[in-house]
C-alpha cells in the first residue's frame, strides 16, 4: 500500500480565466497517452470542457476530474487531475476541489501575469494548505515576460518563487526551455506536435543567466535546507542534483517555495517538463500524512492514516447529475477501501446509505471500478441524501472532517415556467441544481409565491437558466437581475418578551429577557450568548431560544432581507411547569426579534465588487468618469505593457451589464474582471428608496 500511494498525485489546475488551464490539461492527457487527439478550447473539442455551454463560450464552468499516468525516473506514477474554472462566478468549483487535493499547478499568462482571479485561487489554496508549483504559459505571445511574472508572484501573492527553468527565446522566438538544475536545453519538435524533443547543452550566451539563477536558487534553498546552506557557504559546486531536487521537494511540500516552470501549451512546448515537476515536487497522500477529524461521539480529535487497513473515511466534495447514471457523488477517499455495494454512514445526517456503483471519472465519462483505495478520487452512485462537504465513513468508526464554507449569493433573478404544468418539474430541477452548486440558492416569496434564483454573478445565473432550457427542456420566463441585499443592526437594545396563550387545555408560556444588537467584529451569522446564571431555564428551552433567533434572521425587520449578523445575549427568563415547551420558547424568540430589532436602528447592506479594467490610455478619463457616476471608488491605476489597469470598488447594483457599457465606451478595446469584495452600508436615501419599493412603506432610517 505504502509503495502504491507513493506513486499517486492528486492535483488541481487553477488560474485566472484565459490563462490556459484547459489547454494545458488537454496537452497533459495527450502526452500521457490518455487522449490520441489534442482537444482545443476554441474548437469546442476539449475533453475537460464537456458541457455544451463550455464548448460554446470557450470557458470552463464546472470542475472536471480525470486520471492519467506518467513515467518518471523509470517508475509509473498515477495522477488524478481536476481542471477548475477561472471565472470568478464559478469560484465554488475551485474551493471544493482544493479542499480535497494534495497539490496544485497555478498557471499564469506570460502577458497578463498575476490577475485578479489568480490572487483569489491562490488565497483559496493557502487556506487549505495546498502546496503549489507554477507554470508561466503563453511564452510565445507578444509581450511575454517570464521574469516580470516572477516579480509579480513575489509582490502580489507574497510567495517565494524559484525558477527551475528559464525560457530560451521570447515571444515569436520562443523555442524551448533551459533546465537550470541540470544545465541543459530542451527544444520541442514541431513536426511531432511536441511529442519528441531534443536535449542539448546550454548555449554559451545563456550561461551567465543560468549561473545567476542557480545562485538565486541556492540562496532561497539555503533558507530552508541545512545541507544546502552548509555546502553553499563552503563549496557550492559540491551541491548534487539529487540534493537540489530533495530540497525543492521538501520546501514545496512545506509551502516555503514555489518552483516555476514555463512553456506554451497551445504550441506544445513545456508540458513534459511540467509533468516531471508534478511528480518531483508535489506531494503524494503519504507526504500529506494523517488527516485529522473529530469523533462525533465524544467530540475529540482523531486521525486517519492514508492506508487501506484503516477504517473507511471519505469527503464528498461535489454532486453532479448525469442523464444516464443519475446522481453522482464525487468522493476523496482518505482511508480504507470503498467497494461497490458497500453500506456507508453519513455523519451529518446520522443515516446509512448503500452505494450501488463506483466510477473513476474521465471528464463526463465513467469508468466502472469494483473498489477505490485510500488516497484516490472517485464518483459514487446511490447516495441520495449527501451534500457537498459531508463526511462518509464506516459506521462503527465514525469521523467528521472539516467541511467547506462557501460564499453567499449576491445576485438574484425571478423566474417562472411558461407552462403552468411545468411548476412541479421546475421545483424538482431547481433542487437538483442547488444540490450540485452550494452557491446557487432558490427562494420562494411567501407573500407573492414568486420564485427567485440566486447566484454569484450574471454569468452564473445565465448558465443555470440555459441549463434549465437545454438539459431539462423547461421554457422559462425571467425577470431583471436583482441585488441580494442584507440587513444589519447598528445599535444594541434590551427587550422583555412574554409569550402567553390559553386555549382551554394545555396552554403556551415562555418568558425571556434578551439584549440584541450587532455581532462582535469578524463574526457573521448568529452570535448567541447564554448569560443566565443558575438553572433558571432548562437547557432545551435555551436551545429553542437560540433556534428561534437563528430562524428569524432570515427575515430582516426593514425589507425582509436576511440579517447579516446578530448578537443575542439571553439575560433572564422563566417557564411554567405545565404550559411551557420548546415551541413556546422558539415563538417567544421570534416575537422578541420582530419587536426589538426595529429599536436597534437597522439598515441595509449592499454587495461591493472589486473591479479591474485593462484599457488603452486614451479611454481612461471616460472610464473613470463612468465609474464615479456608478458610485465607484477608484483605488489606483497601474501600467502594464502600454495599457492602463484601473482598480476600483463599485456597488453590484451599479454594474449590471457593465461589459456591454465598457465595450461601447472603448470601442471594444478594454476588458474587465469583477469579484465580490464585501457588504457595506447603503446610503440612507437609496436604502429608503429600496424599502419603499419592496414594502410600499416609508421608513425613517437612522445611521
Amino acid at each position: 500500500m505504502t509503495k502504491d500511494l507513493k506513486y499517486t498525485r492528486n492535483i488541481g489546475i487553477m488560474a485566472h480565466i484565459d490563462a490556459g488551464k484547459t489547454t494545458t490539461t488537454e496537452r497533459i492527457l495527450y502526452y500521457s497517452g490518455i487522449n490520441h487527439r489534442m482537444g482545443e478550447v476554441h474548437e469546442g473539442s476539449a475533453t475537460m470542457d464537456w458541457m455544451v455551454q463550455e464548448q460554446e463560450r470557450g470557458i470552463t464552468i464546472t470542475s472536471a476530474a480525470t486520471t492519467t499516468f506518467w513515467k518518471y525516473l523509470d517508475e509509473d506514477f498515477k495522477i488524478n487531475i481536476i481542471d477548475t474554472p477561472g471565472h470568478v462566478d464559478f469560484t465554488v468549483e475551485v474551493e471544493r476541489s482544493l479542499r480535497v487535493l494534495d497539490g496544485a499547478v497555478a498557471i499564469f499568462c506570460a502577458v497578463g501575469g498575476v490577475e485578479p482571479q489568480s490572487e483569489t485561487v491562490w488565497r483559496q489554496a493557502t487556506k487549505y494548505h495546498v502546496p503549489r508549483i507554477a507554470f508561466v504559459n503563453k511564452m510565445d505571445r507578444p509581450g511575454a515576460d517570464f521574469f516580470g511574472i516572477i516579480t509579480q508572484i513575489q509582490k502580489k501573492l507574497k510567495a517565494n518563487p524559484i525558477p527551475v527553468q528559464i525560457p530560451l527565446g521570447n515571444e515569436d522566438s520562443f523555442r524551448g526551455v533551459i533546465d537550470i538544475i541540470q544545465k541543459k536545453t530542451i527544444i520541442w519538435n514541431n513536426e511531432t506536435l511536441g511529442s519528441t524533443y531534443d536535449v542539448l547543452p546550454v548555449p554559451v550566451e545563456m550561461m551567465k543567466a543560468v549561473e545567476e539563477w542557480r545562485e538565486f536558487m541556492f540562496e532561497k534553498l539555503a533558507e530552508t535546507d541545512d545541507v544546502i546552506l552548509e555546502k553553499f557557504l563552503n563549496n557550492k559546486n559540491s551541491i548534487t542534483t539529487e540534493e537540489i531536487y530533495n530540497a525543492i521537494r521538501e520546501a514545496t511540500i512545506k509551502m516555503k517555495v514555489v518552483p516555476v516552470f514555463c512553456g506554451a501549451a497551445f504550441k506544445n512546448k513545456g508540458i513534459q517538463c511540467l509533468l516531471d515537476g508534478i511528480i518531483a515536487y508535489l506531494p503524494s497522500p503519504l507526504d500529506i500524512g494523517n488527516v485529522k477529524g473529530i469523533n462525533p461521539r465524544n467530540e475529540k480529535y482523531i486521525e486517519r492514516k492514508p492506508d487501506n487497513s484503516e477504517p473507511f473515511s471519505a469527503l464528498a466534495f461535489k454532486i453532479a447529475t448525469d442523464p444516464y447514471v443519475g446522481r453522482l457523488t464525487y468522493l476523496r477517499v482518505y482511508s480504507g477501501v470503498l467497494q461497490a455495494g458497500d453500506m456507508t454512514y453519513n455523519v451529518r445526517t446520522g443515516k446509512k446509505e448503500r452505494l450501488s456503483r463506483l466510477f473513476q471519472m474521465h471528464a463526463n465519462k465513467q469508468i466502472p471500478k469494483e473498489d477505490i483505495e485510500a488516497g484516490d478520487i472517485c464518483a459514487a452512485v446511490g447516495l441520495k441524501d449527501v451534500k457537498t462537504g459531508d463526511t462518509i465513513c464506516n459506521e462503527h468508526h465514525p469521523i467528521f472532517f472539516e467541511t467547506m464554507i462557501f460564499p453567499e449569493p449576491v445576485i438574484g433573478i425571478a423566474i417562472e415556467p411558461v407552462n403552468q404544468a411545468d411548476i412541479d418539474k421546475l421545483v424538482i430541477t431547481l433542487q437538483k441544481l442547488s444540490d450540485e452548486d452550494p452557491t446557487f440558492t432558490v427562494k420562494v416569496d411567501e407573500n407573492t409565491g414568486q420564485t427567485t434564483i440566486n447566484g454569484m454573478g450574471e454569468l452564473h445565473l445565465e448558465v443555470l437558466i440555459d441549463r434549465l432550457k437545454r438539459e431539462y427542456n423547461l421554457q422559462i420566463n425571467q425577470g431583471v437581475p436583482m441585488v441580494a441585499y442584507k440587513e444589519t443592526l447598528t445599535t444594541k437594545t434590551e427587550h422583555h418578551e412574554i409569550f402567553k396563550k390559553q386555549t382551554g387545555g394545555k396552554g403556551k408560556f415562555a418568558d425571556i429577557l434578551v439584549s440584541i444588537g450587532p455581532a462582535d467584529k469578524g463574526i457573521s451569522g448568529l452570535q448567541f450568548i447564554n448569560a443566565i446564571k443558575g438553572n433558571i431555564l432548562p437547557k432545551e428551552y435555551i436551545l429553542s431560544v437560540e433556534k428561534g433567533f437563528k430562524m428569524a434572521m432570515f427575515n430582516g425587520p426593514m425589507a425582509g432581507y436576511p440579517l447579516d449578523n446578530l448578537k443575542v445575549v439571553l439575560l433572564n427568563g422563566s417557564f411554567h411547569p405545565v404550559d411551557s415547551d420548546t415551541i413556546s420558547f422558539e415563538t417567544a424568540a421570534n416575537l422578541a426579534y420582530r419587536n426589538a430589532s426595529l429599536n436597534a436602528n437597522p439598515t441595509l447592506l449592499e454587495p461591493i465588487m472589486n473591479i479591474e479594467i485593462v484599457t488603452p490610455e486614451e479611454y481612461m478619463g471616460d472610464i473613470m468618469s463612468d465609474l464615479n457616476h456608478r458610485r465607484g471608488q477608484i483605488l489606483g491605476v497601474d501600467n502594464k505593457l502600454g495599457a492602463r489597469i484601473i482598480k476600483a470598488q463599485v456597488p453590484l447594483s451599479e454594474v449590471f451589464g457593465y461589459v456591454t457599457v465598457l465595450r461601447t465606451i472603448t470601442s471594444g478595446r478594454a476588458s474587465s474582471s469583477m469579484e465580490f469584495f464585501k457588504y457595506q452600508k447603503l446610503p440612507i436615501e437609496l436604502a429608503a428608496e429600496i424599502i419603499k419599493r419592496v414594502t410600499g412603506k416609508q421608513i425613517c432610517i437612522n445611521q
